[in-house]
């Protein structure tokens, strides 16, 4: 169903709500929303340093990326900012503190570095502070290099 109805003034709450805090029915500074086909939400929980998926009508989240810390192994994030998620499911985050761009598929124990990791910086495959992402219609990603006041492509691979 719709979520939204012109002349509608009472916002429904769909995800956190029970305050500041880590728990799965909470959130702490999320930041950015990506809403799939079936109107799951996906939140980056920037300062639990995890990406929630929340279900339609649902009282808590499931973590599917990050949730172990901040830091900078494959298991964690760091300040993630934007999520953006594929037909196939695939997660990909903006890693803004680690200066990479990563993709997780729902279930995995750790993610994998699609673009940047390469420390920051502002070589083609340097990144500093990625903020936002977007596809567009062939699948290369889009990615808001922040602290390099650039907008960078990646073709599909």
């Amino acid at each position: 169903g719709r979520r939204w109805k012109q002349g509608d003034e009472k916002g429904e709450l769909v995800a956190g709500g029970n305050g500041k805090g880590d728990r799965l029915d909470q959130l702490n500074y999320p930041e950015n929303i990506f809403i799939d086909e079936n109107y799951s939400l996906y939140i980056s929980d920037k300062e639990n340093h995890r990406v929630m998926k929340w279900k339609k009508d649902t009282k808590e989240g499931i973590i599917v990326a990050g949730g172990n810390g901040k830091g900078n192994s494959l298991k964690q994030l760091s300040s993630p900012r934007g999520v953006i998620v594929n037909h196939l499911g695939q997660i990909y985050v903006a890693d803004c503190e680690n200066h990479r761009i990563m993709r997780w598929c729902e279930g995995d124990k750790e993610g994998e570095i699609v673009v940047g990791g390469n420390g920051r910086g502002n070589q083609s495959n340097q990144l500093s502070y990625p903020t936002g992402l977007s596809f567009d219609d062939e699948e290369n990603l889009y990615v808001v290099d922040n602290e390099n006041h650039r907008v960078q492509k990646y073709e599909k691979i």
